[in-house]
């Protein structure tokens, strides 16, 4: 469905009252690893859980793998001057874990590591800056085995990790964040298995959760004695929760899903504790007893900086009885100890991920966070959105991802307007690439990428967005 929004007109900002952001926003483009580097098997790299599970029936699209995806492991200098043509100023991407540890534990992998050296310095040179996320989800199937994230040690071997990465990149790199999406690791990996490692208990989320954030405290920690002048942070993946209407049970289901959807990591993270409401919700699931003396000290270590990923609302209602509700992606243990909770949807515009389009959402989210728990610098680590591509004559013009552009930043600017220190912006995602259990049947980039021919074709999208850029604002309405 197209969103109704007009945008300006490709390349071109109207100069007479332009909206204009601070000076130094740090405007990027973000990624992630297994979904664009492929060479799965090369240089000393080991499988990751995404590795197992999309190689397991049934698990993707059309069995998709990222086992080649992008072939930006082998394209990474094209791909970093495709960037410097647009004009980034930033860059963020994500680490394998399994190509530069591999297995999760021992010594570093020399071949994998020296990859991101050639990727940051070929980033510095081109006057990019290059943000660092140590884990995007593909954890060592290893470790994996070895319990996973619902199991404390892996805390510790990503503590390890991130400081083989201080002692290898920590000279160039200044960003740093911790995990992506830790919500999506625990509750789409450990909940409803809809992502990797595909395992379905709700106790072992919450656990997931914990250790996921117990692994971001230990890793701030490591960073931090090695690399005081870095900047460092973690990126949380939030939504604005809106109850189907003023009826108390819509109030509650409301409620509910903002206690697993945001507060889960927010509060002990920035705050120290674990809401109370969240742990009575979770008491038929878990007694919190992986939660040990000392451990939300250890989470709520200071950062310099929070990451937000926004895409979308979520709108919901109380359990009707006896009627099964509609299940957001596709499984109710995404919400342990909520499961009946319904999620309802509006007929607004939606992306091809049939996201709701609502962009005032980010100014929602960007000002809860700041003005109910940090004065920190914030960042919108991601912001994009999936839509159906066509190439004719050569070019992509995607005029819906245009205009889903530039309404987030409007509302980005409107944010900044009311005190929020946001800082920067990147766009997801650079290119197209393979889009999870989706496989590569879903489009985010700014970037075409035909899979066959590997050929990268710039969007209208990221023709206009290397505009905004260059004037470092949009066209007034």
């Amino acid at each position: 469905m197209s969103n109704p929004a007009t945008p300006p007109a490709v390349g071109v900002l109207d100069e007479r009252a332009p909206l204009t952001f601070p000076p130094g926003f740090l405007w990027g483009a973000a990624t992630a690893a297994y979904q664009i580097e492929g060479a799965a098997a090369e240089g000393g790299r080991t499988p990751s859980i995404w590795d197992t599970f999309s190689h397991t029936e049934g698990r993707t699209v059309a069995g998709h793998t990222g086992d080649v995806a992008c072939d930006h492991y082998h394209r990474v200098g094209d791909d970093v001057r495709l960037m410097a043509e647009l004009g980034l100023k930033s860059y963020r991407f994500s680490v394998s874990w399994p190509r530069v540890q591999p297995g999760g534990s021992g010594p570093v992998n020399p071949e994998g590591l020296d990859f991101y050296k050639r990727l940051v310095d070929d980033l510095l040179a081109n006057g990019i800056e290059p943000w660092l996320t140590l884990y995007h989800w593909d954890l060592p199937q290893e470790l994996e085995d070895a319990g996973g994230w619902p199991a404390r040690d892996t805390a510790a071997r990503f503590a390890e990790y991130a400081q083989l990465m201080a002692n290898a990149l920590g000279d160039r790199v200044k960003y740093w964040t911790t995990l992506n999406e830790p919500w999506c690791s625990a509750f789409l990996g450990y909940g409803s298995g809809v992502h990797a490692p595909g395992r379905t208990d709700g106790a072992a989320s919450v656990q997931a959760g914990h250790h996921l954030m117990l692994g971001h405290g230990l890793a701030v920690q490591a960073l931090r004695a090695t690399l005081p002048q870095a900047q460092l942070g973690v990126t949380v993946n939030l939504y604005p929760v809106t109850p189907a209407s003023d009826a108390p049970g819509d109030v509650d289901a409301a409620r509910r899903i903002d206690g697993l959807a945001n507060r889960f990591f927010l509060d002990p993270m920035l705050r120290g504790q674990y809401p109370d409401d969240l742990v009575a919700d979770l008491a038929k699931v878990t007694d919190f007893g992986h939660v040990r003396d000392g451990d939300l000290a250890v989470i709520s270590t200071p950062m310099d900086l929070v990451g937000v990923n926004y895409y979308s609302r979520h709108v919901v209602a109380a359990p009707v009885p006896g009627e099964q509700p509609e299940r957001y992606w596709r499984a109710p243990t995404n919400w342990p100890g909520s499961e009946d909770v319904r999620f309802v949807t509006r007929g607004v515009p939606v992306t091809d991920m049939d996201w709701e389009i609502d962009a005032p959402g980010l100014v929602e989210t960007l000002r809860r966070v700041h003005e109910e728990y940090t004065d920190l610098p914030l960042y919108v680590t991601e912001n994009g959105s999936a839509f159906v591509d066509a190439v004719i004559d050569g070019q992509v013009d995607d005029v819906d991802r245009l205009a889903y552009f530039d309404a987030h930043l409007r509302a980005a600017h409107e944010a900044i307007s009311a005190g929020v220190p946001l800082q920067g912006y990147f766009a997801w995602s650079l290119l197209d690439n393979f889009e999870w259990a989706w496989g590569y049947t879903k489009r985010f980039g700014m970037i075409y990428v035909d899979y066959d021919s590997q050929t990268r074709i710039p969007k209208s999208s990221a023709r206009w967005y290397a505009e905004v850029i260059r004037r470092n604002g949009l066209a007034a309405q």
